[in-house]
């Protein structure tokens, strides 16, 4: 005879605050293998699909390895420099760009902008603690030995904890769902089912939407001449899995951007302002249809308030988990719902007709 279920309420939610406690107790310390973790679901599929056609577990796994790492040194090579001095270079051009949007102002609107306004001092204050924050951060960052070391540890442990994971993801699952209380086995695994379509979805999907919108907004920018066009791109592409917000913000700093670099050049300005209705257009009607899909379930405002609250509870790796832990929780709630509407606690003494039962 199985425990009673208010016992077994108790267990579960003692074992779900012991799990969430370690989490915030660990914080960073267990980043390496969050994200050895989440490399290793990704690429689990190209596994499977690699055992198909007749590679054995291991031989898929380091083939897979050293394709990611050939990618991996040649975009550390040839996109990260340049990523990182295109970030250098725009904060140090924030004092122009302010300087530049004040000229334009004052020519506009004399009226509420003269040297000794507060909105031109304000102006003035937000260029100069861009230049000397934002520089000074990334090149702290880059340049001191924390951040090398850090930098230096994800790089080597993190694909030997994807490596040995990737190796043995299915052995690791078996035995999960050899860990599964027998009585509650059929249930739990139609929700694991469920969270993994939508995590497949959502994560390898949408990770792909991003990857190809950045690419795409990076190299279009850059194409056009839009000085910072990458960082812009990049900017763009890595929060475009929030729908249209990626959008917003990319295009209105892009704009900005053109605005002050080709002011009086429209067609240019059109061009940048084309290339992100474009990207809107791949988005809606090819990318998101064909590789995320319509059942993922994850509301935008729900994703917002899972990367505040996990970010703010467990810093980084919050940030890491939340998406994942947002989908499972919205597959539990809407499996919670639809059984809180077949019980009585919803239909009632007489069912759903209302009537009395004969």
């Amino acid at each position: 005879m199985g425990l009673p279920v208010r016992d077994q309420l108790r267990y579960w939610g003692i074992a779900a605050a012991v799990f969430f406690f370690f989490l915030w107790l660990l914080g960073n310390v267990i980043l390496p293998f969050v994200l050895g973790g989440a490399v290793a679901y990704c690429l689990d599929p190209i596994a499977d699909r690699l055992e198909k056609i007749g590679f054995s577990r291991l031989l898929a796994t380091i083939t897979i390895t050293f394709v990611a790492g050939v990618i991996f040194v040649l975009g550390a090579l040839l996109v990260v420099p340049m990523l990182v001095d295109q970030m250098i270079g725009l904060f140090d051009a924030a004092p122009q760009i302010i300087a530049n949007f004040k000229t334009f102002l004052a020519d506009k609107f004399p009226a509420i902008l003269d040297s000794n306004s507060q909105l031109s001092k304000s102006l003035s204050a937000i260029g100069e603690t861009i230049q000397a924050k934002g520089g000074a951060l990334l090149s702290g960052v880059l340049s001191s030995a924390a951040g090398l070391i850090n930098i230096v540890v994800l790089v080597v442990i993190v694909p030997v904890i994807t490596f040995y994971l990737l190796m043995d993801w299915d052995h690791m699952v078996a035995r999960l769902d050899a860990l599964i209380p027998r009585d509650h086995a059929p249930v739990v695994r139609q929700l694991a089912r469920d969270i993994d379509t939508t995590l497949a979805a959502f994560i390898r999907g949408q990770g792909t939407v991003c990857l190809v919108l950045g690419t795409y907004y990076g190299v279009a920018l850059m194409l056009v001449g839009l000085q910072f066009g990458l960082v812009v791109g990049s900017i763009a592409g890595l929060i475009s899995f929030i729908p249209y917000v990626g959008a917003l913000v990319g295009g209105t700093l892009a704009i900005g951007l053109a605005l002050f670099q080709f002011w009086g050049d429209w067609i240019w300005i059109g061009a940048v302002a084309a290339i992100f209705f474009a990207g809107q257009f791949l988005e809606g009607n090819i990318l998101t249809p064909n590789l995320v899909g319509s059942s993922v379930g994850l509301h935008p405002v729900w994703l917002i308030f899972a990367l505040s609250a996990f970010g703010t509870l467990f810093g980084f790796v919050g940030l890491l988990v939340a998406v994942p832990v947002a989908a499972a929780i919205g597959v539990i709630v809407r499996f919670a719902i639809v059984r809180y509407q077949e019980s009585r606690l919803y239909q009632g003494e007489h069912g759903e007709t209302g009537q009395p039962d004969n």
